[in-house]
């Protein structure tokens, strides 16, 4: 008996069980970024969220708080535009005269963090 589109009862069955074997065989397929607890903000402003894709929270917590580091090299309102940890940033950001609120994207290869941030001015 075939199904709307062509797809056989035993084409249904075989995905039906790859999609099951897939948490046993290590997790959602195509990695999926997940939420992480973002560290704390050094200074006046706090870190809103932190989501990494192909790598651990512990490596999105440090390429936050080292892409803070590079960012204030040159004051407050200071850009990073020199990789992190081997990883290239782009900063998305808003600014109003009392805070910049952006959202950092860094990716390495398949690896990526997301963090986002407000920093009182």
């Amino acid at each position: 008996m075939a199904l709307r589109g062509g797809l056989g009862l035993g084409a249904v069955a075989v995905v039906a069980a790859l999609v099951a074997a897939a948490p046993a065989a290590g997790g959602v397929i195509g990695g999926a970024a997940r939420a992480c607890k973002p560290p704390a903000y050094p200074g006046s402003g706090y870190f809103i969220a932190l989501s990494v894709r192909g790598t651990s929270c512990a490596t999105g917590s440090r390429l936050a708080l080292a892409y803070h580091r590079c960012r204030v090299r040159d004051g407050r309102a200071g850009r990073c535009d020199e990789r992190v940890l081997g990883f290239r940033c782009r900063e998305r950001r808003t600014t109003i005269p009392t805070e910049i609120d952006a959202r950092v994207t860094c990716t390495r290869g398949t690896r990526r963090v997301v963090h986002v941030y407000q920093q009182n001015t």
